[in-house]
């Protein structure tokens, strides 16, 4: 009976740290235009923590996005995915996403004004540190989440998944605060080894803390399963090479926010 009883209190206590880890739809305003995030945090406890800004990839804020907040939600942040394209503009089609996504990468001063509006609204998350702040962003978010760093915001770190590393501005890499972490695909063929040294080169010259990890046999879009795993359609799920880059952000974070 006793046994009986520990094994349910376990249980107990396991479906409620399950059950403590919420999730809200935030929606906020960049100029004129609605946005719409996804805000995840753990309410067991009221202690403020450090907050991460997450940035979607080209296709706007989907499933996969809501999933890594709530993972960050369970590491003890709060996580909020920010929205660049607008309330409701979620591209379905590559092409689309394509059209969408060109739309802030030829207009950089617009593409981060929306990022830091979102960054604004997770330091006033409650729960949030608001002097213990990073960014992350995969694929189209890479690219986002490391102009926010270019454009001197004020973040302990930065990480990109396999993200576009090219930028129109390559000189505003001395206005890094942030120490930048870089996860890339070895095998990526939309992001290729001449933008990978210019980055390289690029944050050299800034003076900037920065890590570059290259995993093998990855491509573009490595974290995500809905890609597939067809290497040879250059996007695709690698489960190693996924379980390998939240690691390494993991480490990361205990060093930003130690």
């Amino acid at each position: 009976m006793k046994k009986l009883l520990m094994i349910l209190a376990i249980l107990f206590v396991a479906a409620n740290a399950e059950a403590s880890v919420k999730t809200e739809i935030i929606e906020y305003k960049q100029g004129a235009t609605v946005l719409e995030g996804f805000l995840a945090w753990d309410d067991a406890t009221t202690a403020q923590r450090p907050g991460i800004l997450i940035v979607h990839e080209w296709n706007g804020i989907n499933d996969h996005m809501k999933q890594r907040a709530e993972m960050l939600a369970k590491l003890g942040y709060v996580a909020f995915a920010v929205d660049i394209y607008g309330k409701g503009v979620r591209p379905a089609m590559p092409s689309e996403a394509g059209k969408t996504a060109g739309i802030y990468k030829n207009d950089r001063p617009l593409m981060r004004a929306r990022v830091e509006t979102g960054l604004e609204e997770l330091r006033k998350q409650r729960y949030v540190d608001p002097q213990r702040i990073a960014a992350i962003g995969y694929c189209f978010g890479g690219t986002v989440a490391l102009e926010l760093a270019r454009d001197a915001a004020d973040l302990r770190g930065v990480v990109s998944f396999h993200g576009g590393l090219s930028t129109p501005t390559p000189q505003d890499a001395k206005n890094i605060k942030a120490k930048v972490l870089a996860l890339h695909g070895a095998d990526d063929p939309f992001v290729k080894a001449d933008e990978v040294a210019a980055f390289q080169d690029e944050m050299r010259k800034g003076g900037v803390d920065w890590q570059f990890v290259s995993y093998s046999k990855a491509v573009h879009s490595f974290t995500n399963k809905a890609a597939g795993t067809d290497n040879s359609k250059g996007a695709a799920y690698n489960e190693k090479a996924d379980k390998r880059s939240w690691e390494a952000m993991k480490t990361f974070f205990a060093e930003i926010f130690k």
